[in-house]
């Protein structure tokens, strides 16, 4: 509990400093792009994660890897950001501040985030439909998806939007049927 206090009380003002940087340079969307590339890079690569994470690494190595990665492909605040984290030591933080910086970002779009556990990938035909239904269920202008597969749900989707929880999936129907028997 501590550490994920201690994660916010990073996390927060350091997506602000980044937001307010790309507000004033519009680049808002670039540096959302490239937050939302790397956090799916750290994802993806428990190499990169523990080399950043590891205290015992040079400042001077992890920038030199950060640079190798990262390249060109981001623009280039965000790559000085990344430089700027790891020399204040703060590299560490980076995934909790690019969710921070991605959520002030829906906030500046009027966008809400939308938490979809399916048992197989959705065709873009389903993801439409779901971002429809969110947005007339919130009244948000748009919706960003998030999906996980979890074959364990035999069927359906459960949507997850805020503390809102949707659950259209046949081991949630299963369940409610189970509760009503028990119950009766």
């Amino acid at each position: 509990m501590a550490s994920s206090m201690l994660t916010a009380g990073v996390s927060e003002p350091y997506a602000q400093a980044l937001m307010s940087l790309a507000q004033s340079n519009n680049v808002v969307d670039q540096i959302g792009d490239d937050a939302l590339s790397l956090l799916d890079l750290l994802k993806n690569s428990e190499d990169l994660r523990t080399v950043l994470s590891n205290p015992l690494i040079k400042i001077e190595l992890k920038k030199d890897i950060l640079r190798a990665v990262v390249g060109d492909r981001v623009h280039p605040f965000t790559r000085n950001f990344l430089l700027l984290l790891v020399d204040r030591r703060r590299i560490l933080f980076l995934e909790g501040i690019f969710k921070q910086y991605l959520v002030l970002l829906r906030q500046l779009k009027q966008t809400v985030l939308a938490e979809v556990i399916s048992t197989v990938p959705l065709t873009e035909a389903q993801q439409q439909t779901i971002r429809q239904r969110v947005m007339t269920m919130t009244g948000a202008h748009q919706v960003d998806l998030e999906t996980t597969l979890d074959p364990e749900l035999i069927g359906g989707v459960i949507i997850k939007v805020g503390s809102q929880v949707i659950d259209a999936s046949l081991r949630g129907q299963l369940r409610r049927i189970s509760l009503r028997l028990s119950a009766g």
